[in-house]
């Protein structure tokens, strides 16, 4: 009952907070600003949204079925060296990454696309590979004693039991990503990164 009464009294918080909010960015002019740039602002959102889809698209069509790959018993030896070359992605700091990506693809969307994969691509590869490993070795075990190929097992035992841990990491990619996404500006990428630079400045 008690914990019922402080969820209610943190609700009406949150929604007073939130009004006081609105005020105060309306008093100081933000709001209407905001609103007389609406259609820059909405085109931004636009490429900021497209960097960001784009980059994840890629790094989930590389990274789960590399991660699936590297769990099979013929691929299983190169797993820690592939894990090894994708962690240097996210070893090199996020600038220093769109510099170098800049300088062999130029200015614009694509070094922006190509650093922002790299970035997301580890998270999605290590969970893909820790759910594949925490499957339990007797469902698959019961499976093969089904009858069930290889292909078989992977879709209708492993991947059904890992997509939880594998989700995770997706999200934990794409949290990366979106977050990652407004520094594209500072090479020519757009995006929000366009309006928080100018904003500052």
């Amino acid at each position: 009952m008690a914990r019922a009464g402080l969820a209610g009294t943190l609700r009406w918080l949150v929604v007073f907070g939130a009004f006081a909010l609105g005020a105060w960015l309306q008093a100081r002019g933000t709001i209407p600003a905001i609103l007389s740039h609406s259609g820059d602002v909405t085109y931004l959102i636009r490429q900021h949204l497209a960097l960001a889809a784009m980059s994840g698209a890629i790094a989930l069509i590389v990274g789960i079925p590399l991660g699936i790959l590297l769990t099979r018993p013929r691929f299983e030896i190169f797993a820690d060296a592939v894990t090894q070359i994708v962690n240097l992605g996210t070893t090199i700091p996020t600038l220093a990454l769109l510099a170098i990506s800049m300088s062999f693809l130029g200015i614009g969307s694509p070094p922006a696309v190509f650093a922002l994969f790299v970035l997301t691509l580890l998270p999605i590869v290590l969970n893909t590979i820790a759910g594949l490993r925490s499957v339990p070795q007797h469902l698959i075990e019961a499976a093969r004693g089904m009858g069930m190929t290889p292909g078989q097992i992977l879709r209708r035992v492993e991947l059904p039991n890992a997509v939880f841990v594998i989700l995770a990491g997706v999200r934990t990619a794409f949290a990366i990503n979106i977050g990652t996404v407004p520094l594209a500006f500072l090479i020519g990428g757009g995006g929000l990164g366009e309006l928080i630079f100018t904003g500052i400045d």
